[in-house]
């Protein structure tokens, strides 16, 4: 074929390409999201506007993005055990806590509370708190200033990596939640005051693992813990282990051994109310093992290991929720957990798991109504908590071939705010401290969040957590 003809058919092809762009039109599509394309009927083919191939509807570059990410000094640098250096920090670059109107009292009865003999905080959240890496942070920056230690509630059958602390427990254990959607919900729905609970099954066998069967008879069931020399130091450091459970209805013997000593031998009281069996050691044991003989197992809604007074602070990470769950739980069961921890602060960070399923901003709003009536069922069983909200950050989708921000995180920031206002409750906008709109493209960058363009990487977690820690020690201390 003679190279002329050649070079008129990739003309007339590329001729055909470019006039198909004047007939594509951007088509809504749900979340108040358009993509450009042709249509016909039902079906959409994507294609780009004539203005998108020529790059001219590009997304604007978000400025602000470089200034926020160093505003709180080197992410990754290290560990600080002191109050911020505000000589070295523009803080009037950072996003600022929200109080409710009318109190400006908030956060001088927070300070109160953290400067008290001790201060039980509880972090909930969805899958962005999950190994501890936000409130892990938080934990020990709070822990450092107003004393304390230990790492908090840890769940006795582990999902995901813990860096908190380790915890290993014989194969026979299964984890019921109640935010898990591919499980039936216990018949009392008493998860307790973590939303999820875990039951042994029957007998254990050794493992072939044979560390694992330390301390342990053949048959037994058991709970094993040991420090993370993972985590920050003062999460290292417990003297006060808690066993949390409730549904006992029939004889579980317990021995608890620390190394070849044995602790605490007893009975688990059955009488199928709630219960905490509470160790405590002279210092942080190497290693604290948990061992059964029953043949029906309570529920377990989970292990405290914290120290005898200061700031303790609660990781309860909820993979795929968006904060709607509470109302659905036993409330007597979650009433008297929470009367035996007494917690002081409630910190719900939920909103993201929603975004990428929103049509229309009449479903924010009715999100946003429903959420709040849930945390107000909490409220109700903690009353005398005072509450503070984490809105979702930035996240990203594909729109026209680029990564930007889904059209309604804004307008879900906005109405969060309100009705955290509304409620009396404080709110840190997290979208708005990476930078806002568009800004998760240069996490991403940074290596500061996955290329999912929605979860922060374990650096960018502690980036946005001390932002966070920031803004609210300038309150605490103003």
């Amino acid at each position: 074929m003679k190279p002329w003809k050649i070079a008129l058919f990739i003309l007339m092809v590329m001729g055909g390409l470019l006039l198909a762009t004047l007939f594509s039109r951007p088509v809504v599509l749900r979340g108040m999201r358009s993509e450009d394309g042709l249509t016909g009927g039902k079906i959409l083919i994507k294609y780009p506007t004539l203005n998108t191939f020529l790059g001219s509807t590009a997304p604007a570059i978000n400025t602000r993005v470089d200034s926020v990410i160093t505003l709180a000094g080197k992410p990754d640098g290290e560990l600080r055990t002191s109050p911020p250096d505000f000589s070295s920090i523009d803080t009037a670059g950072l996003e600022r806590i929200a109080y409710p109107a009318g109190d400006p009292g908030f956060p001088v009865r927070l300070r109160a509370l953290f400067e008290g003999e001790s201060c039980r905080i509880l972090h909930y959240g969805d899958s962005q708190l999950e190994g501890d890496r936000i409130s892990g942070y938080l934990r020990q920056r709070l822990q450092a200033i107003f004393g304390g230690s230990g790492p908090g509630f840890i769940p006795i059958k582990q999902v995901y990596e813990q860096l908190a602390a380790h915890v290993t427990v014989s194969e026979n254990w299964e984890r019921l939640a109640a935010f898990d959607p591919t499980q039936e919900p216990v018949s009392d729905k008493n998860y307790g005051l973590y939303a999820s609970l875990s039951r042994f099954t029957g007998r254990a066998v050794m493992t072939s693992d044979s560390s694992a069967n330390d301390g342990a008879a053949a048959n037994s069931t058991f709970i094993r813990i040991n420090p993370s020399f993972s985590s920050y130091p003062a999460l290292r450091r417990f003297n006060t282990i808690g066993l949390h459970y409730g549904n006992a209805n029939s004889p579980v013997k317990v021995v608890v051994r620390s190394g070849d000593s044995v602790v605490n031998e007893t009975a688990l009281i059955a009488d199928g109310s709630y219960h905490c069996l509470e160790i405590r050691t002279g210092g942080t044991p190497e290693e604290l093992m948990f061992v059964f003989e029953g043949g029906s197992s309570p529920d377990f809604y989970g292990l405290t290991l914290d120290g005898t007074k200061g700031i303790s602070l609660d990781n309860i990470a909820m993979r795929g929720a968006s904060g709607t769950v509470f109302s659905r739980l036993n409330p007597a069961g979650f009433k008297a957990l929470a009367g035996r921890l007494n917690p002081r602060i409630l910190i719900f960070q939920y909103g993201g798991n929603t975004v990428p399923y929103m049509n229309d901003s009449a479903a924010i709003d009715n999100y946003t109504r429903y959420l709040a009536g849930n945390i107000r069922w909490v409220k109700r069983q903690i009353p005398d908590a005072m509450i503070l909200f984490i809105g979702p950050g930035d996240m990203s989708t594909m729109i026209n071939g680029n990564m930007v921000t889904y059209p309604l995180l804004p307008y879900l920031d906005v109405k969060l705010r309100e009705a955290c206002s509304g409620n009396g409750w404080a709110y840190w906008s997290m979208f708005r401290a990476m930078g806002g709109e568009n800004a998760m493209p240069a996490w991403v960058d940074q290596g500061l969040a996955a290329t999912d363009y929605t979860h922060f990487s374990p650096k960018g977690s502690r980036l946005i957590a001390e932002l966070f820690f920031t803004s609210l020690y300038l309150d605490l201390m103003r």
